[in-house]
């Protein structure tokens, strides 16, 4: 019996999303391209799931576009095509209003670079591994890295990683901030985990109104965006009453006071 090509695993409001072709280090086949569109759909209509970690099965995150199912004539083309996928797998992980980690264990290439940059933020094992290969393959990127890679480390350092095809080790990815933070492998997912907890702790409406808020502005002029922050702030506040407040202030001082270890 095969073995499903995604696994999903929801626990208190975190869904952790693996892709599960070890075998092929993870490679986006038509299938799994399929996969993680209709899994990103469902989970943006589930109520409960506030945070979502992507990573990877075996000793990769992804290790890009199924290049043997591409190659292979008339079919690879036919699986490349939109209409046969289905909803664009990078349209259905940015419709997704919650958080998302990348949690990357292992090499992220090409296409599973740009599934690791559709991420809100990266959490790299020291035996991750990334890599543009576009240039190389002799494609241009489609789902993003060309855009998001320059306003996350700078143009010129992009120009590098998309010129060379060179490969960028986790401490490196770390240095020129690609990456949130390094770990031990062990530790990968414990880390995500906690973070994806914190996060799922807050309020739910906000969460979601945050990454927004900040995805959008981010796009606009600063005077632009700091006009629109108030904007949304005001509308914000005035849906939160002083009883709401109140409460949350406390629950605020409670996780203060449970992080500093004060009793």
């Amino acid at each position: 019996m095969n073995s499903p090509v995604l696994l999903v695993d929801k626990r208190h409001g975190v869904a952790t999303v693996t892709l599960n072709r070890p075998e092929a280090m993870n490679a986006l086949s038509a299938q799994l391209r399929l996969a993680l569109a209709q899994t990103f759909r469902d989970l943006q209509a589930d109520t409960e799931t506030r945070v979502v970690i992507v990573t990877g099965a075996g000793r990769a995150f992804c290790a890009g576009m199924d290049l043997k199912e591409l190659g292979a004539g008339d079919a690879g083309a036919t699986a490349f095509d939109k209409s046969v996928v289905g909803q664009d797998m990078s349209e259905a992980i940015a419709a997704f209003q919650g958080p998302i980690i990348a949690a990357v264990n292992g090499h992220a290439v090409t296409a599973g670079f740009e599934l690791a940059l559709a991420c809100d933020f990266i959490i790299a094992s020291t035996h991750a591994k990334f890599a543009d290969t576009h240039a190389r393959v002799g494609i241009l990127p489609g789902w993003g890295l060309s855009q998001r890679l320059p306003r996350l480390i700078g143009v010129a350092r992009a120009k590098e990683i998309s010129f060379t095809g060179a490969t960028v080790g986790a401490q490196q990815a770390y240095d020129w901030g690609l990456v949130n933070r390094v770990v031990e492998p062990e530790a990968l997912l414990p880390t995500c985990q906690a973070l994806a907890a914190q996060m799922a702790s807050c309020a739910p409406h906000v969460l979601r109104g945050y990454k927004r808020l900040i995805d959008t502005g981010f796009g606009m002029h600063l005077p632009d965006a700091l006009r629109y922050e108030l904007a949304v702030g005001s509308e914000s506040a005035r849906q939160v009453s002083s009883t709401d407040i109140a409460e949350r202030r406390e629950d605020v001082f409670a996780r203060g006071r449970e992080q500093s270890g004060d009793a």
